[in-house]
């Protein structure tokens, strides 16, 4: 055999085992330079030679009713798999960073920093979350179509925003033919009620309607300063090929299962009319998605529809293989909360009226007939507020063993801490204002929304 089919035959042996070795990728990467979807190259850098590092600096916006719960999920097991530190609230905000409050860094429990990732629900503040995140943090969120976002936060809510309770007989109808008639603008918990995306991205809610269009227009752009991808949650498989493009994450790190959905007895159809009531209550928040929803798409036709449907595919078919490995090699079942034998698994109820489902692990699924760890498949399917405890108690854990002597000093002036957040809190919120800087296996039909 002569020299050069030995030298031949070691590069092809060399590059499969580079492929294999770099995430597994080799029926994809094939995928990608037939259809000439550079991008595709999941682990590699655009010259297809030295691996991509992963970007680690994330801040993702957790906005509410917008299937961020399902983003979030990600993040988190993506943080754990890559050892890296999630910020948490302290004990007194709960799961959340003291919302609806403006954010702070005084929110953030202490054993949390400095963090390579937030995603827990907050109403932002860009330079409370620049004090904690290094300058090439990566920023990210993601809308929901009016409509569709109202008629959930309207039914998640009812029994806890005001401006919802005292609407006759709990009807949506009603509250939109006289919004004025039941909605207080100061009134706790009515930020669910009126441009909730505008509320959570820091904005005016409730700016003058003479001033609606222009500020609306105003803040679209300060958004896109800030966010370097807004992702639409009406096509989510495609926010995700943005998302993992950006962050040059692998096909494994975006996979997900859709959580805190609600029963389809939990919702309400809606008519064109009441379609276009929503938009005109919550017009800033309109202006906002079809902002986002045209640069999205803006996005995906600059990579090519064709090598983003193929992507798509990948993703689904990778998700549906994991599920299926998970789950005893069938699709999981949508159980209520009283069927999940396993309490960390149960989904948060928000009222009799409306039944959030989850998924529980099969009983007789052990780790070697799964292929996979039990803990990998009970992440994937674990509730918000379960997650957020345990990767409390596990990054607490692991701070402490860091640093015994200042863990022993914080937990004195945590407690003075807490003291002024349940102080402050009882005090009028402020307005805020999103502060201007450049910036840095289901197979379902139904998209992963709350």
């Amino acid at each position: 055999m002569s020299q050069k089919k030995i030298f031949l035959i070691l590069v092809a042996i060399t590059t499969v085992s580079f492929l294999l070795h770099h995430g597994g990728h080799l029926s994809w990467t094939m995928e990608a330079f037939r259809l000439g979807c550079s991008s595709m190259r999941f682990s590699f850098s655009s010259d297809g030679g030295s691996p991509r590092h992963k970007h680690t600096s994330v801040v993702f916006l957790k906005t509410h009713k917008t299937a961020s719960t399902t983003v979030q999920n990600i993040l988190f097991r993506f943080a754990e798999r890559n050892n890296l530190t999630v910020a948490l609230p302290v004990t007194a905000c709960d799961h959340q960073f003291c919302y609806p409050r403006l954010f702070s860094s005084h929110f953030v429990h202490p054993h949390t920093t400095p963090p390579d990732i937030i995603t827990n629900h907050l109403r932002f503040s860009r330079s409370e979350v620049h004090r904690l995140m290094p300058n090439d943090t990566v920023y990210i969120t993601i809308l929901r179509e009016p409509g569709a976002m109202f008629e959930s936060l309207f039914s998640y809510y009812n029994q806890y925003c005001q401006s919802f309770k005292r609407v006759p007989n709990g009807s949506l109808e009603a509250f939109l033919d006289e919004p004025w008639s039941y909605y207080r603008p100061e009134e706790k918990d009515a930020m669910y009620a009126r441009n909730t995306l505008t509320f959570d991205l820091g904005g005016d809610k409730d700016r003058p309607s003479a001033d609606t269009k222009m500020y609306a227009k105003r803040f679209a752009a300060e958004v896109e300063r800030t966010f370097s991808l807004v992702m639409i949650a009406e096509y989510f498989d495609e926010s995700l090929v943005l998302l993992r493009r950006l962050l040059s994450w692998d096909l494994e790190d975006v996979l997900y299962v859709k959580l805190n959905m609600r029963t389809a007895s939990s919702k309400s159809s809606l008519s064109n009319e009441l379609r276009a009531k929503i938009r005109s209550w919550n017009a800033i928040d309109a202006v906002l998605y079809d902002h986002f929803n045209a640069s999205l798409w803006r996005q995906l036709n600059a990579i090519g529809l064709a090598c983003v449907a193929r992507e798509v595919q990948l993703l689904r078919r990778a998700r549906d293989q994991l599920v299926r490995s998970c789950f005893g090699g069938r699709l999981p079942q949508l159980r209520s909360a009283a069927q999940i034998t396993n309490k960390d698994l149960r989904p948060w109820q928000p009222s009799s009226k409306v039944a959030i489902v989850g998924y529980d692990l099969p009983a007789n699924i052990s780790n070697k007939s799964s292929g996979l760890p039990q803990e990998m498949c009970l992440k994937l399917i674990m509730p918000e507020v379960q997650y957020t405890r345990l990767l409390l108690r596990s990054e607490s854990l692991r701070y402490r063993n860091r640093f015994p002597l200042r863990s022993s000093q914080q937990t004195l002036k945590r407690s003075g801490q807490r003291r002024e957040i349940s102080v402050l809190s009882s005090t009028k919120r402020p307005s805020g204002a999103l502060g201007r800087t450049t910036r840095g296996t289901l197979r379902f039909t139904q998209q992963p929304i709350n």
